[in-house]
This record gives structure tokens, sequence and C-alpha cells, in this order.
């Protein structure tokens, strides 16, 4: 099978030391309103605040709250790319389509569990802007290399994407919050959804072993 390359989040051409200072100080200053606000309090005008700045400059760099509220979630989306990209099986190279699917899915739910407060926001102040995002590309591209693998006879670029829509921060805080479901159980809905639940991964396991 022919090297798919991923677009990796974060690779971003050099920039000028001024230009890398503001980006990192309005950075920061959207990381203190959030944690001190939550991600509700993130506007235009209150991030050019915190920073010490013109608004002009946060909307050249960022161009709106949708852009600056992914940017600070950048750090930990690189981190996961690395992990499954190049990372130690199962999420990494290694292990077999199905079970680095799963292992996908899963370490995507707990970013949502940890995140989708910012994701949502992110979400909320450019609807749409999802699936323009380099992060869901990624994902995308990801899935659906491992759906090849797994389902040759199948479009694997339509069926990354409907494996990937339940992973909205909308839905996962209507179960979290609103209907008090635990990550063990949306983990378990996952495996379901896969046909991958303990008793049918143990099952495979010792047919592969007697074959």
């Amino acid at each position: 099978m022919p090297r798919i390359e991923l677009p990796v989040t974060g690779q971003v051409a050099p920039e000028r030391a001024d230009a890398a200072r503001n980006r990192r100080k309005i950075l920061d200053a959207t990381a203190r309103l959030i944690a001190e606000q939550g991600p509700a309090a993130v506007t235009m005008n209150a991030v050019a605040h915190a920073a010490g700045m013109g608004v002009g400059t946060v909307y050249r760099r960022f161009g709106d709250v949708s852009s600056l509220l992914f940017a600070v979630l950048d750090d930990g989306e690189q981190r996961f790319q690395q992990a499954f990209m190049t990372g130690p099986p199962p999420l990494g190279p290694g292990a077999p389509p199905a079970e680095r699917l799963r292992a996908f899915l899963h370490t995507a739910a707990d970013r949502i569990i940890e995140q989708g407060e910012i994701m949502a926001a992110a979400e909320k102040a450019s609807p749409g802007a999802r699936y323009q995002s380099g992060a869901y590309r990624t994902m995308h591209t990801h899935v659906s290399m491992l759906l090849r693998e797994m389902k040759p006879e199948a479009d694997p670029a339509v069926l990354a994407h409907l494996l990937l829509a339940p992973f909205a921060p909308s839905l996962f805080a209507h179960l979290t919050t609103e209907l008090g479901v635990a990550k063990e159980q949306i983990k378990a809905g996952i495996d379901s959804l896969l046909d991958l639940g303990p008793q049918r991964t143990a099952a495979r396991a010792v047919e592969t072993t007697e074959a």
C-alpha cells in the first residue's frame, strides 16, 4: 500500500521573532481567560486587553475566536497526532488496523471529555469549522486509512466521516453532563459500534491463536 501523508496540525512556516512573541502572548492570555472565566469569556477584545496589545493585532494573527480557540487546543492535538502516527501500539503503528481504530477512537473520546468545553466554544464561534480544521482532516485521513485496510469493499472516506460524526463536543457534553453517562460507558458504546467489544476481541484472539 502506498504511504499516505497526513496533514499534521501545527506545521507552520517559521515566524519572525516579534510575530512569534505576539502569538505566544495571545495564546497565553487566551489560556488565562479560559482558566479563570471559561471559554465563553474569550472574545477578541478580551484577549487583546489581557495580552496588553491592540485588538487589530489579535485579529491579524488569528482572524476570529474559533481560530484562536483551535490554536489553544493545538499543542494537545500535536501530541495526539504523534501518538497515533509514530507512537507505540495499539494506538500507533504495529497493531492490526481494527485495534488501532479502537484505540484511536477511545483516545479521541478522552480528549473530548477533557477539553470538550473549549472545543464546543470553538465550534459555536464558527459553525462547521470542525470540518475545515487541520485536526479534523488529519483524523479523517487516518481513520480512512485504517478502514481501507479493514473494509476494502467500502468507501473509506464516507465511512470515516460517518464514524467520526458522533465525536462532537456537543454530543459528549449532552452525554456526560446532562445524562450522566460515564466515560467507560461511552467507550463501551464505541466498541459496540465497531463490533469490537471485549468478548468479540477475545474470541478473535482465540481464533487467531488456533489458526
